[in-house]
């Protein structure tokens, strides 16, 4: 099992390239269901792309991945189309569950297995389920499957949901693709990987609007055969290395992003002490001499994201005074700071909210990774700390961050996966 091994206190300097986004090409590979050929760039060559081509290829797609270029092309012929989704490809994540809209909405039929991925929350598709059934679906679950059949194809409905998700919106959405009539989704997830989704399927030629937290959906019966999508930049990638960036930088350019989709996370940044100078397409980290205090509540976009709050919490143990963060989007996701511990960080943890006492003297120490964003912060408190730091199952974070260690020797920290 393949491990980090992190020697701490390296200035860093140089420039980073972002990589696609994970959370926008994933349920967009789900859409290529709906259509017939596609050809996808920027996409990120990490884990979770691997696993969801897996399972488009199980289901009947012909996929060829050019790694060189970061593309994929995809086409669906409904030669020998298999509208199952099993376990053995969907226990490891999350986004395999994504099938289930499209499937259901084209071939009127889908059994897919109950998602895996990250042990930072329940995560309940239940708003998956509520979302299909308003459409028409008839639905059960069994022996650890979804069984879904709508014979007489899905009818647009109005749905409201109880509560803002992420991967309920994107399931709505591809199921409402091929639904008859109108479909208004309230209380709707508005991240930039919605809106890239979004794009994506009116290149396919269904007509999309949305106003606020409101999407409308209409079917569109001529679909576009072939289509072209690049996709947007990984934003908590950015984020993650605008942190590390702040923690060690003499100065590095982050650049290949769009800097207004991380306009709270800057503002954040900038509140705490750090200088950070943005161009169109880049940002500029400079040296951060004194780092202060600061309060923070993970919430949905445009608020700040819950795939950074680790990465924060690491910054914040270096932060002079007592900094506050409150978790509001997943009830398990404070699973790093027993390891932040074990470095010597100052954290406790009270009713969903971490008090981070700073600044403290981190020191090296051998740590275990629980989920992806956990396994990054771990590294970034190894390249803070004194002596060596050893992160394991790093598999964690090889599903969602390509290159890592490449992309932080070329900035001159002391890394190696062995």
């Amino acid at each position: 099992m393949h491990k980090l091994i992190i020697k701490g206190k390296k200035e860093l300097t140089g420039t980073i390239s972002i990589s696609g986004s994970k959370n926008a090409t994933l349920p967009i590979l789900a859409s290529t269901i709906l259509s017939r050929e596609t050809k996808l760039t920027n996409i990120p060559l990490v884990k979770d792309i691997f696993t969801m081509i897996e399972l488009l290829k199980f289901i009947g797609l012909k996929v060829i991945i050019d790694k060189k270029k970061k593309s994929i092309f995809l086409e669906n012929f409904e030669k020998k189309i298999n509208t199952l989704a099993p376990y053995k490809l969907v226990k490891t994540m999350r986004a395999g569950v994504l099938v289930l809209g499209p499937l259901l909405t084209k071939y009127k039929k889908a059994k897919v297995s109950l998602p895996g991925g990250c042990a930072i929350g329940t995560r309940p598709v239940d708003l998956h389920l509520l979302a299909l059934k308003k459409l028409g679906a008839k639905i059960q679950i069994k022996d650890g499957y979804i069984i879904a059949d709508a014979k007489r194809g899905l009818i647009g409905a109005k749905i409201k949901f109880p509560s803002i998700s992420v991967g309920a919106t994107e399931n709505a959405i591809l199921a409402a693709f091929g639904a008859l009539g109108t479909t208004t989704l309230l209380n709707c997830a508005i991240e930039p990987e919605i809106i890239d989704l979004i794009k994506f399927l009116r290149k396919l030629g269904c007509k999309i609007k949305i106003e606020g937290r409101k999407i409308i959906i209409n079917r569109k019966r001529n679909i576009i055969k072939k289509i072209n999508h690049k996709i947007i930049f990984d934003r908590i990638e950015a984020g993650t290395y605008l942190i590390a960036a702040v923690l060690l930088s003499k100065k590095i350019v982050i650049k290949k992003i769009n800097p207004r989709l991380l306009k709270y996370e800057i503002k954040v940044l900038k509140r705490m002490g750090a200088k950070i100078k943005i161009s169109r397409n880049s940002i500029l980290i400079a040296k951060s001499k004194k780092l202060k205090k600061i309060n923070i509540s993970t919430k949905p976009f445009p608020g700040f994201s819950t795939d950074l709050q680790a990465q924060l919490m690491v910054l914040m143990t270096q932060a002079k005074g007592m900094s506050k963060i409150k978790e509001n989007i997943f009830e398990n996701r404070f699973m790093h700071v027993p390891e932040l511990r074990r470095m010597g960080a100052k954290i406790e943890i009270k009713n969903k909210i971490a008090y981070i006492l700073g600044p403290t003297r981190l020191t090296g120490a051998e740590v275990m990774a629980t989920d992806l964003r956990a396994s990054v912060s771990l590294v970034l408190a190894g390249l803070i700390a004194d002596n060596r730091t050893i992160v394991n199952r790093i598999y964690h974070l090889d599903r969602g961050y390509e290159n890592l260690e490449k992309k932080l020797k070329k900035c001159r920290a002391k890394i190696k996966r062995i």
